[in-house]
């Protein structure tokens, strides 16, 4: 089981299993992050704009999209304490099959949706973990001095056959400990 922690010391994230379908959806939570607050103890909740917009040029061709797409753009709190910002972007004929263009995607988040719609993202994601210099806005909203570094996640959802159906952009609030698990043999 994911070992995903929210406190006030910082926010563990335990990313061997926190996407697993029993761990998204437990308890009726609403994706991976509402499930690990809410398995913490804590009060999730999320600020979600959802519309369409061309995508970052990088995240573009990722996903092969070269208009718009449908662009998910979330705070995520616990409590009133925002513990990271959050952009997904999903090609929109995806968003469409599997009915995400609203802001409550039901139990297991827009991962379960995509499944129910055939675009299954399969056993893994790849995620690529980066430290860059947050933008004013990204400072601005984490309470951070202007220049400082933030910690980036970027999560690539694709499916049996290659194709990219979501991108999706963490940036991180102070901190945070990722854990991830390396193959030994």
């Amino acid at each position: 089981m994911a070992n995903n922690t929210i406190g006030t010391d910082g926010v563990l994230r335990d990313a061997r299993s926190r996407y697993r379908t029993d761990q998204r959806e437990e308890n009726g939570a609403h994706g991976a992050y509402d499930a690990e607050v809410r398995r913490g103890g804590g009060a999730p909740r999320a600020e979600v704009d959802v519309r369409r917009e061309a995508a970052p040029a990088d995240v573009a061709e990722l996903l092969g999209e070269s208009g718009e797409v449908v662009v998910r753009a979330r705070r995520m709190f616990d409590g009133d304490r925002l513990i990271q910002l959050v952009n997904t972007y999903i090609p929109v004929d995806v968003a469409q099959a599997a009915g995400v263009e609203q802001v409550d995607t039901g139990v297991g988040g827009i991962i379960s949706r995509m499944r129910e719609a055939g675009f299954d993202q399969g056993a893994e994601a790849t995620e690529d973990v980066s430290l860059r210099a947050a933008t004013d806005v990204e400072a601005v909203a984490l309470g951070l001095q202007a220049g400082s570094s933030v910690m980036t996640i970027n999560h690539v959802g694709r499916t049996e056959d290659g194709r990219v159906v979501e991108v999706t952009q963490h940036v991180l609030s102070d901190g945070w400990t990722l854990r991830y698990s390396v193959p030994l043999v």
